[in-house]
């Protein structure tokens, strides 16, 4: 048995430990101790620590690989301060119990399309607690390819697939892996728009306005996503967007600031800021799809596979359109599409090298488990099954917070770190976001059973991660209002017995008291950070007046009154 450790160093920074094929474990840094999102690895001893957790050592990994970085772009050196070059190697600035070094690793992605994407860097010096290990370190691109590639049902049959990467310092590319070689083919870029123009560029109109020249924010494009459902998109502004493309056409992270500032100064005011923002995600995604077909139809390739990843793949929409296009007979988006799968991604680039596998064993819950401590004062607790709290949800129509077991991977709350609550009444939906506090135009999701969801939505094929958009049938809209967004779509998830049997239970419960085989769900956290820990970072966040964990609810003594 080989046992590799994949770490993110950088923003979204994570560990994943895998035995052979089989994923042990990922624990993102912003899932520990209510760390604030995207969370860094400030210091190396957490990857000790996090090892511990589990019943781990240092001395129990045979192959540590870490994610790789930055380029020699000036622009990206001066975004990324921890980052330098040397001898055309990337340098990330590390700490190890306060001792900073610079730790060499792999590039963001290749300097030419002929490179291998699959060729590693090996080094010495990673410092842990006095021991230094020898690692590997792989393309952050990569890393994207394989977490996708290696956790799809295309590798698991032994398929070949296309590869969509497109994240936030990146222009989209292309790729394709044959599984019969192994080997990986690079297809080109698109055209050259980073990923993080998404959202720097809304930075520039109301509601959403920051100044020029700010610095990206990671939480900014699903809100962007959400609040394009009040505009129209205008034809008119997409010859002023391609005008704002050739003028700086560049390969520098500064283009999206660049580009934004060029269209600002000539689209005039006769435009409102949803139009503008929306007619950009058409424009978007009217590009995406035509370079799509392109370059399959260069490649002259016959498969019909997609696999998408990097931190555009978390647009619902972009995914939704990809797969209704007809280019593709599958597609799959990993839940962990940015930048909080890539410890799981560059652990899955040397299993696949180095180990021969082709697929990985893995589930979406494999985070770190609930912790069940004491819910501090003001709190009673007493048994409650899951019937019980069926019950509850439908009598009370009240927000409960669920947590079970070990947290989900990636940015999505899947069931284990989930707000839930009856779906039949808007009045839910303004409540989960006021709780959340969050803007009122902001979508809650539905978590529904597999089975059930093509009578509901459209397509209502089964989606367990979140990251398709699906619309929602008209004899049902009436029926569970607090799940539908205003362009009556919704961003739903499916569950099965199999993939998390509680969740499962709990809806069966829930329909036969209601006749609704399904429940809002929303991410159990504070404003900014990543899911509660456990059961006193719940009661202490004093939004709800119920917790369920482990057939227990956790039930505020002063009670909370929703209007």
């Amino acid at each position: 048995m080989i046992t590799t450790c994949g770490i993110k160093l950088t923003h979204d920074g994570a560990v994943a430990l895998f035995e052979d094929n089989k994923l042990i474990f990922s624990v993102e840094m912003e899932k520990i101790n209510n760390n604030a999102r995207f969370s860094n690895i400030t210091d190396l001893k957490s990857i000790e620590d996090i090892l511990k957790t589990f019943g781990y050592n240092l001395k129990d990994v045979d192959k540590f690989v870490i994610d790789g970085w930055g380029n020699n772009e000036q622009d990206i050196l001066d975004f990324y301060p921890g980052l330098s070059i040397k001898d055309g190697v990337s340098h990330l600035k590390v700490s190890q119990n306060g001792e900073s070094y610079q730790l060499p690793v792999a590039s963001y992605l290749e300097d030419k399309v002929v490179n291998n994407t699959l060729t590693p860097l090996s080094f010495d010096g990673l410092k842990i607690s006095g021991q230094t290990m020898s690692y590997d370190s792989y393309l952050h691109t990569t890393g994207h390819i394989m977490g996708s590639y290696m956790t799809s049902p295309f590798a698991v049959n032994n398929e070949s697939s296309f590869f969509l990467v497109w994240d936030g310092g990146m222009y989209p590319h292309f790729y394709y892996l044959d599984a019969a070689t192994r080997k990986i083919t690079n297809l080109g870029v698109f055209f050259n728009l980073l990923g993080s123009i998404y959202s720097q560029f809304a930075q520039y109109f109301e509601p959403f306005k920051k100044g020029k020249n700010t610095r990206r924010d990671l939480a900014l494009a699903g809100k962007v996503m959400a609040y394009i459902a009040f505009g129209e998109p205008q034809k008119k502004l997409f010859p002023l967007f391609e005008e704002s493309l050739e003028k700086c056409n560049n390969k520098s992270i500064g283009l999206s600031n660049a580009f934004a500032d060029h269209f600002e100064s000539i689209v005039g005011e006769e435009f409102k800021a949803p139009d503008v923002l929306y007619s950009f995600h058409v424009f978007l995604r009217e590009k995406l799809l035509e370079h799509l077909e392109l370059a399959i139809k260069k490649s002259g390739i016959k498969n019909r596979n997609l696999c998408f990843s990097g931190g555009c793949a978390l647009n619902i929409k972009w995914n939704s359109d990809i797969r209704r296009s007809g280019l593709f007979d599958n597609v799959y988006v990993p839940p962990f599409p940015n930048d909080s799968g890539s410890a799981i991604g560059t652990a899955c680039s040397s299993i696949f090298v180095d180990q021969g596998y082709n697929y990985i064993d893995w589930s979406v819950y494999a985070g770190p488990d609930i912790i069940v401590n004491d819910p501090g004062e003001g709190w009673q607790k007493r048994e409650c099954t899951v019937v019980e709290l069926a019950k509850l949800l439908h009598t009370s129509n009240e927000p409960v917070v669920l947590l079970n077991s070990r947290a989900e991977i990636g940015p999505r709350a899947l069931g284990n770190r989930s707000i839930i609550a009856s779906p039949v009444s808007t009045k839910l939906k303004d409540i989960l976001n006021n709780v959340k506090d969050r803007e009122a135009y902001r979508p809650v999701s539905p978590i529904c059973k597999e089975e059930s969801a093509p009578e509901i939505f459209e397509p209502g094929t089964t989606d367990p991660y979140m990251l398709f958009d699906h619309i929602v049938k008209k004899e049902w809209i009436e029926k569970i209002p607090a799940v539908i967004h205003i362009d009556n779509t919704a961003r739903l998830q499916t569950v099965n017995k199999k993939d998390n049997k509680l969740v499962y239970e709990l809806l069966n419960e829930f329909e036969k008291l209601s006749s609704i085989p399904l429940l809002c769900n929303t991410s159990a956290n504070y404003k900014g950070t990543g899911f509660f820990p456990d059961i006193h970072s719940a009661t202490k966040w004093n939004k709800v007046n119920y917790v369920w964990c482990n057939n227990t609810i956790y039930e505020k003594s002063e009670k909370i009154k929703f209007n």
